[in-house]
């Protein structure tokens, strides 16, 4: 498969373009490249001229701000699939955390100003973005929720959830970063609740921890379990994974 190729499948997949020419995501894949990373290396800071938009093509990437003191708040943690920086759109330009490879990672960059000008052009794609940014927006009010109902081995339950595939049916495979003291603050968690968590996600739910390797059987009792303490009903529409258990 030519480079060409791979970033036109790349592209396709994601949920924003799904309605967009041909001609668009050609003119994508014509501009776009795909980059590699190493862990720990910085791709963007904090109010840098947001000048790609991007697309984890394998791997994982850290979203934060930093604190006057230092300390990093870790905004998100985001796998295969997962684009981001695309909302600089509407922060005058310029991002609005920094971005940080939490491993070897490749990734698909754009050039934002193809965005800008598809939006201005194109009603749908806007109301596309404005759609977009609302379900990350109520994905948002969900976590704080959660803070506040699900004790915490369901929180992490609900994070697994939102990793694994809801398509797929049977046994179920989810890689993680290895770094778990980044897991826990991805969470608000202390690295020593999140293990004594996990250890008890594994007693209710029967998973299995190999590593930085989760696997289960199937997504059934993961959903009964971490979704027993949360407001939205059955097909959850901000964590797709989420199902109704009989």
């Amino acid at each position: 498969m030519s480079s060409t190729d791979q970033i036109i499948t790349v592209l396709k997949l994601e949920y924003l373009f799904k309605g967009c020419s041909d001609d668009f995501i050609g003119q994508m894949a014509a501009q776009g490249r795909i980059i590699s990373a190493n862990k720990g290396q910085v791709l963007f800071v904090s109010h840098d001229e947001a000048a790609y938009f991007y697309i984890v093509v394998s791997g994982w990437v850290k979203l934060f701000r930093e604190t006057l003191d230092g300390a990093q708040a870790v905004v998100d943690i985001l796998p295969t699939g997962h684009m981001f920086g695309e909302t600089s759109l509407f922060e005058n330009g310029e991002y609005p955390f920094s971005a940080e490879a939490t491993e070897s990672m490749k990734l698909l960059a754009v050039p934002m100003g193809l965005l800008q000008q598809e939006i201005e052009n194109n009603p749908k794609m806007a109301l596309a973005m404005l759609s977009a940014m609302a379900r990350y927006r109520k994905h948002q009010d969900r976590e704080i929720e959660h803070r506040t109902l699900q004790n915490a081995p369901q929180r992490i339950g609900c994070f697994l959830l939102r990793l694994a595939d809801q398509s797929h049916e049977g046994a179920v495979k989810i890689h993680l970063p290895y770094d778990k003291t980044l897991l826990a603050s991805r969470l608000g968690m202390q690295p020593e609740t999140f293990s004594r968590a996990l250890a008890k996600l594994k007693e209710k739910t029967g998973i299995k921890v190999n590593g930085a390797t989760i696997e289960m059987d199937s997504l059934d009792q993961l959903v009964k379990y971490s979704c027993a303490a949360c407001s939205s009903e059955f097909p959850c529409n901000d964590l797709p994974a989420c199902r109704k258990v009989e």
